[in-house]
């Protein structure tokens, strides 16, 4: 009866597996600090808002109070909202539509800021968990709202309120502030090739 050899490429993977867990269960220990978080999904990818939305379901799995305001979008269907509002999330949409469809500056302006106060309401409650700012960056960039007066609302929140901010080219200060920051660029689209947006996958 012969001895079985190791396996070393075996052992080599479990010695490297044994040191990954110990670098995690390390970083584990040391995260002792409990605040609530500022998050910006950024890029000109896919999914920014599609992840903000997975968020705010996994919140409201986990019993948490959870609001969206929706920048740039319709009054289109969007089946997300359509699904969280039956979980009690409440949602603020600006309902203005893309600003190539407007054309309209002062309109747009006009309407940004109106939802802007009512999302200061918001920024300003603490039984609220979590608050999604989706496309707030293009609110920003085309100078429709004040960076430095959403930098100021942002800081003053209650400190357990997390809030997700959503869109392309987010300002650097925003980005600076930040506790997480994700960019989501695109490899492939599907629409440039012609294929129309899918009910249930791309809205």
């Amino acid at each position: 009866m012969t001895n079985k050899k190791p396996n070393h490429d075996n052992v080599s993977h479990k010695e490297k597996m044994q040191e990954l867990k110990s670098n995690v269960d390390e970083k584990i220990r040391s995260a002792r600090d409990k605040k609530g978080l500022l998050i910006v999904n950024t890029g000109h990818g896919k999914g920014k808002s599609t992840a903000a939305f997975g968020t705010v379901a996994r919140a409201v799995g986990h019993g948490k109070k959870a609001a969206v305001v929706q920048f740039i979008k319709g009054q289109w269907t969007c089946g997300e909202r359509d699904l969280l509002q039956t979980h009690g999330v409440e949602f603020i949409v600006m309902g203005t539509g893309f600003t190539w469809n407007t054309q309209d500056k002062d309109a747009d302006k006009k309407a940004a800021e109106e939802v802007w106060k009512k999302t200061l309401s918001w920024l300003q409650t603490a039984a609220l968990d979590l608050l999604v700012l989706d496309e707030l960056t293009y609110m920003i960039n085309f100078g429709y709202l004040d960076l430095e007066s959403v930098i100021k609302a942002i800081k003053e929140r209650p400190p357990m309120q997390h809030l997700i901010i959503t869109g392309r080219d987010c300002p650097k200060k925003l980005m600076d502030l930040a506790d997480t920051v994700s960019e989501i660029n695109s490899i492939k689209h599907a629409f440039d090739a012609g294929i129309k947006a899918q009910k249930g996958i791309d809205y």
